[in-house]
């Protein structure tokens, strides 16, 4: 499947929009399945507008039991491409979303689709990757005795109390 936009290929096509498709798995994330997205590619004047909707499933690592969960994402995406360096003068003014950042494609002539999805997968996982409200977290890591044994200087430790 074909990954790259061709700005040219934007340009030439009807009404400037393009709608892509993509469904399959992203290397460097652990999918379950594909990462499927359904994308509108507009072109904007000065700007490429890239949105749309991203689903999936991702085997993630617990943060507090160290097991392996699945993940389901589902969130919209909404980029802006600068066609031209960021500090050249633009003649057309595109309001900017709340949350929405522009990313200057310096003179490329391509978006590659790939590497959106994927950085924008990254981006909407969750900052504490937690399987479920009721993981026993504290429990497991007791009873699997897992405890760094460069730690083991601190446990003969004496505290004089008396200062």
């Amino acid at each position: 499947m074909e990954h790259i936009i061709s700005i040219e290929e934007l340009e030439n096509s009807k009404s400037k929009t393009l709608e892509i498709h993509f469904e399959e798995e992203i290397e460097g994330l652990n999918c379950v399945g594909p990462i499927i997205s359904d994308l509108e590619v507009k072109s904007l004047g000065d700007f490429v507008e890239v949105s749309g909707n991203v689903k999936g499933i991702l085997k993630l690592e617990c943060d507090l039991c160290l097991k392996e969960f699945e993940f389901p994402i589902d969130f919209d995406i909404d980029e802006i491409f600068a066609k031209n360096a960021l500090m050249d003068e633009y003649g057309q003014e595109t309001e900017l979303k709340d949350g929405q950042f522009v990313t200057d494609l310096d003179g490329s002539d391509e978006i590659d689709i790939y590497d959106l999805l994927y950085q924008s997968v990254i981006l909407n996982l969750p900052n504490k990757k937690v399987c479920g409200i009721n993981c026993n977290g504290d429990k497991f890591l007791k009873e699997e005795n897992l405890t760094d044994p460069r730690l083991d200087v601190f446990k003969n430790i004496k505290i004089d109390k008396e200062q």
